[in-house]
């Protein structure tokens, strides 16, 4: 079955998100645009993480998302208030490691104006080789489930 990864940047980061969708491509995932692509457009980066999270919310198979910016802050501070989402900035390996072991993050967040778009690359590559969270995790992810159920009701 196709992995589809749902993609989207504001115009801090077309380009990144250009080269992630090639980038994407040749790994042999499906990605999915969903904007912006011009630079000249200045949509919120807020609703631009609302767009992805609610894609993934929607998706049975609880798909993951690719979230560019120029800090990737304000897109995973937008893309963490949706339920289901555990979206974390990755700007070096060991927090992509751990956004993905430790916390079964789904949503990959970076900065255009933070790191190089080859470094940003194998940052994303390595993220989406990774599995599920480890078992001695499982309970905090869990707990971390439990106070987004309270939270979002």
């Amino acid at each position: 079955m196709e992995e589809r990864i749902y993609i989207a940047s504001d115009n801090a980061a077309v380009a990144y998100k250009a080269a992630f969708v090639e980038l994407l491509t040749q790994l042999g995932y499906t990605p999915v645009d969903l904007g912006v692509s011009l630079e000249t457009d200045d949509t919120y980066y807020p609703y631009i993480a609302e767009r992805l999270a609610r894609e993934i919310q929607a998706d049975p198979d609880r798909r993951r998302g690719v979230l560019l910016c120029g800090t990737g802050i304000g897109m995973c501070i937008s893309a963490n208030k949706f339920k289901g989402i555990r979206a974390a900035v990755v700007h070096d390996c060991f927090a992509g490691t751990r956004s993905r072991l430790s916390n079964d993050c789904n949503v990959f967040c970076l900065g255009s104006r933070v790191i190089g778009l080859e470094s940003a690359k194998m940052l994303l590559t390595e993220w989406l080789s990774l599995g599920h969270a480890v078992e001695s995790s499982r309970p905090k992810v869990n707990a971390i489930s439990a106070i987004e159920g309270e939270n979002f009701k």
